[in-house]
């Protein structure tokens, strides 16, 4: 009885009232999980394989991690985990605009902390496969692992249509689902339709630059490899240097 008291009086105090900051720890614990997810299958190419060809996995932790982040806090935050999205939902008058910097902010936060998150866990592998050496590009690059990176054939013109017509894509398909008006999906099944829905548009659209789809998913964990040794070249688009996957 007295174990039982103990744990209410501790939830008590450990409860957050604010709805703001619920919102906001949602978020940040949403996109760390979608962001954990795919960030660890695409390692899963040095930790295992030792190839940059393992598409498959990258893609499905991808459509898997957007799935579990939904589930994870789309009744609190909604789960945005994209500030493209949180953007959309601005722009149709169901999302406050005073929420969207916010919410742009915690959701890079969440990226940058999944990618140290990934990069702990798979340390040994990544230096193991570098051979002691960070590098953006070559036959022993890691930084694909975290940020995606052009094909050597892709200027910046074709990279930043490429990037509109996916986002694109994914936000007008996401919000044709939430639209009640339209073709209802079941019931707790909205998350596993987006998740296909994101498998889709990599399988057909990820050839050009990973298919990353979500500034966040980008920045996040750009600017982790950054200042964990990789240096400036994370920022640069330089052609001819190949990508590994996403």
């Amino acid at each position: 009885m007295g174990t039982t008291s103990l744990l209410t009086r501790a939830q008590g105090l450990l409860r957050i009232r604010n709805q703001l900051v619920r919102e906001c720890l949602a978020e940040l614990l949403a996109t760390f999980v979608m962001m954990t997810i795919t960030l660890g299958s695409a390692a899963q190419k040095i930790a295992f394989f030792e190839t940059k060809g393992n598409l498959i996995t990258s893609y499905l932790g991808g459509a898997l991690g957007v799935m579990a982040g939904i589930y994870t806090a789309g009744g609190i935050s909604g789960a945005h985990m994209n500030p493209a999205f949180s953007l959309a939902m601005c722009l149709i008058e169901q999302f406050p605009w005073w929420k969207f910097p916010i919410f742009v902010v915690v959701q890079t936060v969440g990226s940058f902390i999944s990618a140290a998150a990934v990069y702990i866990l798979y340390y040994d592998a990544i230096w193991h496969y570098s051979n002691g050496t960070l590098t953006v590009s070559g036959p022993q690059e890691t930084a694909s692992i975290f940020a995606t990176y052009p094909a050597d054939f892709v200027s910046v013109a074709n990279g930043f249509l490429d990037q509109v017509i996916g986002t694109g894509v994914l936000i007008v398909v996401v919000m044709g689902i939430m639209d009640n008006r339209n073709k209802p999906v079941p019931k707790g099944l909205e998350p596993v339709v987006v998740a296909f829905l994101v498998l889709c548009i990599e399988c057909s659209m990820g050839a050009n630059c990973g298919c990353p789809l979500n500034p966040a998913r980008d920045i996040g964990p750009r600017l982790f490899t950054y200042l964990a040794g990789w240096g400036p070249e994370v920022f640069r688009w330089v052609e001819g240097r190949g990508r590994g996957g996403d």
